[in-house]
């Protein structure tokens, strides 16, 4: 059925006195009015004039508001040997697009019905809410309009209002632009060009006869798929029209392939917008190619929604008009937007593979099979490969336009996409992966857990592919998951395990990663030697000494680490058993360490110490030494001997202790003895002046009671020595 709107004419006269035409539909409908109410699908049909320019062209032309376009003329089997380029004007903003290309290399019907009001058509262009459009046609040639088709002009579809949704939906601002001298176009006809009436029939014209076959008798059963069927939004979801379709659906005895198209345009739509585009295709094929429905059986968007297309049942084969050839053994799904230089989304590929998985699964055809098809027409397709009609070719189960008809679609990005639909589709599982496993500490090539994990995984496949994912512990599934889950947990008892996940995909094919090897286990680590203090080399101040912080700590599977709790923090390595740090004089301070294993598990240690700063002047002398005084010193003061054999003697109960002196390049040697016995010869000279340096060390396995003395050696030319004191801890 043919409902075609006439357009009035009229003329804007422009301040340089140019004129620029514009057409109004009639009824008159002011958008903005009504806001988003309800609102019915309309075709306006604009004639192109020739020009002595050697093409068909309408200038700029205001007209009411549409969102999609294309070019038809008379006859459906004539070919447009041409170059169609449109642009529109913005609804909102008023702003002029750019030139774009319309395809007009669009599949005939292959069996139209002697006398239906069929025509030929370029596939249809999303622009959105415009309402303003200039089109221009030139022979391929570029010399003369003569080889054009007749009857040419440009079909604008207002897809209407038609969803809840979209009546929730804020409208769109309604406006017209000021026409001013740059809407005039610079390369179109002259701007007292007129546009004539369409000559296609008045609104008043009888219902077209179906473009297909007579219908089957009756209506097929739809037989079970081997996988579940995906959510499909129904032509009522997406507001089909259903008078423009009066005819009942046609079948074919099954499905046994696929073919993927894109339907050309933009990709910048939104997707709230995608059931308008639905209907304006609907429309577009229904009202001007004259078809007796939308020609692809299922419709996809960049969000990855499902929409039903031609009518009939979603589950049963109907009889689509997407691949002229091949309809009769298959179904055609189309990807909203143009795929030629980009690729499709990942919510759209997995939609597609979900659709052909489905509806190959009600014949059981694995999607990654070929299948022979036969020709319903001589021809050739996009790579030259000839076909006549009745014989058999082999074809991908889940194939594209262009191997089987002379076409680009779906472009070459999204045929690129075809082996990735297919595997999806057909399964098993792609990319599986165990990404971490929570509640367990990796050592090497081994995980340590005290018992409850998380595993967490990946793969390439969508989850809408695939039905669930088990945790296999020995083997074993413990733990289920749903297909889009991505993580899942369980508590393994104490011993030696294997955990791996497998996938399970909806055809039932089944995948399962490398396993991963985890020990249970819930010992603690232990401190063979708890936290000990001794004292080491380096600057004494009143508040702070040098100290080396020793322990040592072991595990029976891993350890991971040791942390220092108190005085200050500290983590160190498995294999590290000292750290140099510094304790405050004269205060106890408490020392504890924290031990951990891979697994979790952790023990602590802790000890009290104090370092204790003895002056020299708690030293028993011998021989003669001089008291010095300077804030250089500890105390502020130090004894000085450069008479040999002069000494100082300190006795303490401890279990670490070290000499301070001050050290010059003038400074002698000492002998030192602990506990009546001689251990080392210690010389003071240094390049530079040093005071307070802890020069000389001593550290015992427990605390007791000690004596430390000095002896001056009285070295020839530099025989003085000064002594700061003496450090021990307790």
């Amino acid at each position: 059925m043919k409902r075609r709107v006439w357009i009035t004419l009229g003329a804007v006269v422009l301040g340089g006195g140019g004129v620029v035409t514009y057409a109004v539909a009639s009824p008159s409908e002011d958008p903005g009015a009504a806001g988003r109410a309800k609102r019915p699908v309309k075709v306006y049909d604009l004639a192109l004039k020739g020009t002595t320019s050697g093409k068909r062209e309408l200038p700029r032309t205001q007209t009411k508001q549409f969102s999609m376009l294309g070019v038809s003329w008379t006859g459906a089997t004539m070919r447009l040997h041409g170059d169609a380029q449109v642009r529109t004007r913005s609804l909102e903003t008023g702003a002029w697009t750019a030139w774009k290309d319309l395809e007009a290399n669009v599949d005939p019907l292959e069996e139209p019905e002697s006398g239906a009001d069929l025509r030929g058509a370029s596939e249809p262009l999303w622009v959105g809410p415009s309402d303003g459009v200039q089109v221009q046609v030139v022979h391929k040639d570029g010399s003369t309009s003569a080889g054009l088709p007749k009857g040419l002009e440009v079909n604008l579809v207002d897809p209407g209002v038609a969803t809840s949704a979209e009546m929730k939906a804020k409208p769109a601002a309604f406006v017209v632009p000021a026409v001013s001298d740059s809407a005039s176009p610079t390369d179109s006809a002259a701007p007292t060009d007129s546009v004539a009436p369409t000559d296609s029939p008045s609104p008043s014209a009888s219902a077209t006869p179906s473009a297909s076959a007579s219908p089957s008798a009756t209506t097929p059963t739809a037989p079970p798929s081997t996988v579940s069927e995906p959510p499909i939004t129904s032509r009522a979801g997406w507001g089909a029209d259903e008078s423009l379709s009066p005819d009942p659906s046609e079948y074919n005895p099954d499905v046994k392939a696929v073919f993927v198209h894109h339907s050309d345009g933009t990709n910048d739509y939104s997707c709230a917008d995608s059931a308008s585009i639905v209907r304006g295709i609907y429309a577009y094929h229904t009202q001007t190619n004259g078809w007796n429905d939308i020609g692809y059986n299922f419709l996809v968007d960049k969000c990855g929604t499902i929409f039903e297309g031609r009518k009939g049942g979603v589950d049963r084969p109907v009889l689509g008009a997407h691949t002229y050839g091949w309809n009769r053994e298959s179904t055609g799904i189309a990807v909203l937007g143009d795929y030629t230089t980009t690729g499709a989304t990942n919510a759209a590929l997995a939609s597609v593979a979900r659709i052909a998985a489905w509806k190959l699964g009600q014949y059981n055809a694995d999607p990654v099979s070929t299948v022979k098809l036969t020709a319903g027409a001589t021809q050739t397709n996009y790579f030259g490969t000839s076909f006549t009609a009745g014989s058999q070719y082999t074809f991908n189960r889940i194939s594209a336009h262009r191997d089987g008809y002379n076409t680009q679609c779906p472009g070459s990005s999204l045929y690129g996409q075809l082996p990735t639909i297919r595997a999806w589709a057909s399964g098993p599982v792609q990319g599986l992966k165990v990404t971490s496993l929570s509640g367990a500490g990796q050592s090497g090539t081994t995980y340590y857990t005290k018992g409850a994990i998380t595993a967490k995984w990946s793969t390439t496949t969508p989850g809408s592919l695939i039905s669930k994912f088990e945790l296999l512990v020995d083997g074993k599934a413990v733990a289920t998951a749903s297909g889009t889950a991505t993580s899942v947990g369980t508590t393994l008892a104490l011993g030696t395990h294997t955990v791996a996940v497998r996938a399970v995909h909806q055809s039932g094919k089944t995948t399962t990663s490398a396993a991963l090897n985890v020990v249970a286990e819930t010992t603690a680590p232990t401190f063979t030697t708890a936290p000990k203090l001794s004292l080491r080399t380096g600057t004494v101040n009143t508040s702070a000494v040098p100290v080396t912080l020793g322990w040592k700590a072991t595990d029976n599977t891993a350890l991971k680490s040791v942390s220092l709790l108190t005085p200050t923090t500290a983590t160190f390595g498995p294999t590290t058993t000292s750290s140099s740090r510094t304790a405050a004089s004269g205060t106890a301070s408490t020392w504890s360490m924290k031990a951990y294993d891979y697994a979790g598990n952790t023990t602590t240690s802790s000890a009290s110490f104090t370092p204790v700063i003895l002056q020299e002047t708690s030293a028993t002398k011998s021989g003669t030494w001089t008291a010095r005084s300077s804030s250089s010193y500890l105390g502020g003061k130090s004894y000085s001997s450069g008479s040999k054999g002069a000494s100082l003697t300190w006795t303490f109960t401890g279990r670490s202790a070290s000499w301070v002196v001050s050290r010059a390049s003038s400074s002698g040697q000492a002998y030192v003895y602990v506990d009546g016995v001689k251990v080392s010869t210690v010389d003071l000279k240094s390049s530079s002046t040093l005071y307070r340096q802890a020069i000389w060390t001593k550290a015992w396995s427990s605390s007791a009671k000690h004596t430390v003395k000095v002896v001056v050696v009285g070295t020839s030319g530099r025989p003085t020595i000064t002594t700061d004191g003496l450090v021990y801890i307790k």
